[in-house]
């Protein structure tokens, strides 16, 4: 198999279709393009958790392993509660860079005001970097959890900031030496503060307020995976307008240096929403300082179908990340 996501065909037979044990209290469980799961602790409340690995990159690890937890939990409507860290290291890392992780994490941390409530820490011959793996706990009132699979025929479809923001600066950080052979400095650096805008719990936030019905947090496969996800999910169609997906010059000019797919490259920090009134909530957003834009609509049916004015395809389902050609 292709480093990245487990294919959907292999992941359906080979991982949910041996999963059988179900529980009561358990009101999210595994499925295609969930990231969370829920359990009922209380009448009226919801413990809401999510898992996520690191691989993708060395640099800035700890503060990515808590964003993008964090963020599945946001994208369910949870309030984020406290992590737990798996953190495995080869035998050549120094506790100097050991320690510089944590630091990273905590800061992550203290700025949504989560706490490390423990977890694992490993020296293994397993690993040849550091792999940090998250489990986010979060709460939620019971009626009040948003899922992958919410959206609806009819819906408007919303994407917030803009697409491949976090490959981006993961590129731009990784590749920064061969890069600059043709891009100056200052477009780099513009690049590299594409890490600044990761975080989705502002518009998390904003949407459940305003009646949002669907979230899902843009990860791995980019747009183009993140759109098949909550299609499947929901069991519907999707009419989505190419030309209305937001996209950064830096993200355009990074992947032609690269000869990548930007709709097909890991993207947290965008948030993808189905709404019966995307209007509103865009604009609630832009109010908020946050870019977003309605994309298309689901649709009833299967046919996941992406146009612009000259022409129209179909959406295929979510392939290996682009960043893995690359690094």
């Amino acid at each position: 198999m292709k480093i990245g996501k487990v294919p959907e065909a292999v992941l359906k037979r080979s991982v949910l279709n041996q999963i059988h044990t179900r529980r009561q209290e358990v009101l999210l469980g595994a499925s295609v393009g969930e990231d969370c799961a829920a359990v009922a602790v209380a009448e009226d409340e919801m413990l809401v958790m999510s898992t996520d690995p690191i691989t993708g990159t060395v640099q800035d690890i700890g503060d990515l392993a808590i964003q993008i937890t964090i963020n599945d939990l946001a994208s369910a409507g949870a309030e984020p509660i406290g992590v737990m860290l798996t953190v495995l290291l080869p035998e050549r890392i120094s506790e100097q860079k050991m320690r510089y992780m944590m630091q990273q994490a905590e800061a992550a941390c203290t700025k949504v005001h989560v706490q490390i409530m423990g977890g694992h820490t490993e020296v293994t011959k397993a690993v040849n970097q550091p792999l940090i793996s998250v489990v986010g706990v979060g709460k939620a009132k019971k009626g009040k959890l948003i899922s992958t699979a919410g959206a609806k025929p009819g819906m408007d479809i919303i994407i917030t900031k803009w697409i491949g923001i976090e490959g981006t600066a993961i590129l731009a950080k990784e590749k920064e030496e061969e890069l600059l052979t043709h891009f100056t400095p200052s477009f780099l650096a513009q690049a590299k503060a594409f890490d600044q805008m990761l975080s989705v719990l502002p518009e998390a936030s904003i949407a459940v307020q305003h009646e949002v019905s669907a979230m899902h947090d843009v990860t791995e496969g980019g747009i183009f995976g993140a759109l098949w996800e909550m299609a499947e999910a929901s069991g519907v169609g999707l009419e989505i307008n190419l030309r209305k997906i937001p996209i950064r010059q830096e993200t355009v000019e990074i992947c032609e240096f690269f000869e990548i797919n930007p709709y097909e490259l890991i993207s947290s920090g965008c948030m993808l929403m189905a709404a019966a009134d995307g209007n509103t909530i865009v604009r609630e957003l832009e109010k908020a300082g946050i870019h977003a834009v309605v994309a298309g609509k689901a649709m009833e049916g299967n046919d996941r179908i992406l146009y612009t004015d000259q022409e129209q395809r179909f959406l295929e389902p979510p392939k290996s990340d682009e960043l893995y050609k690359i690094v």
